[in-house]
């Protein structure tokens, strides 16, 4: 399984670099148009900062980050024992989503994010919509499926 939950986050990568290039082929940046009027905007940015655009500017310290991170989920597909079908999905796409911006932090020395919601202010792209829901299904896993899960509530049965 940890085999196809690289490969998957392979795909992801390339999702995600298919959408950057369509993007940067087609608008300026700082330019865009509505996908649907009043909700939805393809909006060109180049993010030289992490989420909400903070940390502007720290390229190298967000390859380290994603690069330790992404090894430390690697090694986690293969050595963790209690795979679900969370943990797995949260592997794959952290590290998809993770390479997907490291990809664009190496080249172009930023992200290119596209994707404006009228109710969500900050600009953001395919990649980091992977390493969120990645999160939420690794959070997931943790408080309902994990040892670390029932070993808390073994501790707290005991008090």
């Amino acid at each position: 399984m940890a085999i196809i939950a690289l490969l998957l986050a392979a795909a992801a990568v390339a999702i995600d670099q298919i959408l950057k290039l369509l993007v940067t082929s087609n608008l300026q940046p700082n330019s865009g148009f509505h996908v649907i009027n009043g909700f939805l905007k393809i909006f060109y940015i180049q993010n030289r900062g992490a989420a909400f655009g903070m940390l502007q500017n720290q390229r190298w310290l967000f390859v380290v980050v994603t690069l330790t991170i992404s090894a430390v989920i690697i090694y986690a597909l293969f050595q963790y024992r209690q795979h679900n079908f969370f943990s797995y999905a949260a592997g794959t796409l952290i590290i998809g989503g993770g390479i997907g911006n490291l990809i664009d932090r190496m080249m172009y020395g930023y992200v290119v994010d596209y994707i404006s919601v009228s109710f969500f202010p900050p600009i953001f792209n395919f990649a980091d919509c992977c390493v969120t829901v990645g999160t939420v299904f690794l959070m997931i896993h943790i408080l309902f499926f994990s040892d670390l899960n029932s070993s808390a509530e073994k501790v707290i049965r005991t008090k």
